[in-house]
């Protein structure tokens, strides 16, 4: 069969990436040719655009960067149209695949959803419009089934594919091998991971890089962001010493005391190797008034999100400043409640998210209804 796919981000390409992989496994035949980046090509995917050209993030980011965004849309229509797949799977990235799904529908492609929006946080509307043009929705958080289930639409949950990718058979480096690779210091590490667009990178390193000098004893580590060239961290980073370090943002998470990480999918990624962390976020203000608005959830983060109640800090807009960070990032580092606290919730989270297999599963899943 032909599969078309389309995400939008790093983590899309990641869980995409294992999905192809399974699909190829399970479907000999398969084809595949995608909107996406590094991890889907490794796959054996045919990449049309990378998704380093679609992150525009913000309501305003969105007006500002709007004659591209139409364009992406016209040149994705066309090459979906002449490619005709069996089936488009589309991965999160609600504003251009949502569109995408209607268009597909309308050609007479199926249209299958692998990640869901984040309906239940905001704009809950947008299920009629699931309902309308997508055939199949594929979730990987556990209270999704039941939020789609309010709205009479059936969705499968099979796990949360981060599991597949993030276990015991995981392989990284000891310690001092990671640190000899990279020539670090014998130091504690603390991971920074301040996201993988540019637009949230400059709202947040500045201020997490600003600590530093609070934490003398400690080493503090950046994991780059594939699409983002050293030479952009360069210059916020002027006048330390920082390291940056390109994937390897397993390794540098299996080895960190503690880190400071953007929402996202990286929040997720810290719990579950077990790195206590502060969730930073600080977007364009006007963005975030509008979001505010109309977001209806208790938590940014995803771990608190999953969990139900707050097992890391969170530290948002204004309060995402110099003191209250240094404040909570000395809690989690000391051995004590507060350290504890986010350890037994992150055991408690891993079982709330399904075994591995996930991406699997989903793949025998997707083939089974195509085939019927």
């Amino acid at each position: 069969m032909r599969y078309y796919l389309i995400a939008g981000e790093a983590s899309g390409d990641l869980h995409a990436s294992n999905l192809i992989r399974e699909l190829a496994l399970q479907d000999q035949e398969a084809t595949f040719r995608c909107w996406g980046g590094d991890m889907m090509a490794r796959q054996g995917a045919e990449l049309v655009k990378h998704y380093r050209d679609l992150a525009f993030m913000g309501f305003m980011e969105v007006v500002t960067h709007l004659p591209t965004i139409l364009l992406n849309f016209h040149q994705c229509e066309k090459d979906l149209k002449d490619y005709n797949p069996d089936v488009l799977i589309l991965v999160d990235y609600p504003g251009f695949n949502l569109r995408m799904a209607k268009f597909a529908k309308m050609h007479g492609i199926q249209v299958f959803y692998y990640i869901s929006p984040q309906l239940w946080a905001w704009h809950s509307s947008r299920v009629q419009t699931i309902k309308k043009w997508v055939d199949r929705m594929f979730v990987i958080l556990p209270f999704e089934k039941d939020f789609y289930a309010r709205y009479d639409y059936h969705v499968d949950f099979q796990g949360h594919p981060l599991l597949d990718v993030i276990n015991d058979d995981l392989k990284v480096p000891g310690r001092n091998e990671f640190l000899e690779l990279n020539s670090l210091p014998d130091l504690p590490v603390i991971a920074l991971l301040p996201g993988s667009r540019k637009m949230e990178i400059e709202k947040v390193l500045k201020i997490m890089i600003s600590v530093c000098p609070s934490f003398p004893g400690f080493q503090f580590v950046i994991a780059g962001a594939p699409s983002i060239s050293d030479e952009f961290y360069s210059g916020i980073l002027k006048g330390t010493d920082i390291r940056i370090i390109s994937g390897q943002t397993y390794p540098l998470l299996s080895h960190a005391e503690a880190a400071l990480v953007t929402s996202g999918t990286a929040t997720l990624e810290t719990a579950l190797f077990g790195v206590p962390q502060v969730v930073c976020y600080r977007g364009n203000i006007f963005s975030y008034l509008i979001a505010r608005r109309l977001v209806h959830v208790d938590y940014i983060s995803l771990v608190n999100l999953i969990g139900g109640k707050l097992i890391v800090p969170e530290l948002i807009q204004k309060e995402l400043n110099h003191k209250n960070l240094v404040n909570e990032l000395r809690m989690i580092l000391e051995p004590g409640i507060g350290r504890d606290k986010v350890l037994e919730g992150y055991r408690e989270l891993k079982q709330l998210m399904g075994g591995r297999g996930a991406s699997a599963r989903c793949a025998h899943l997707m083939i089974q209804y195509l085939t019927k």
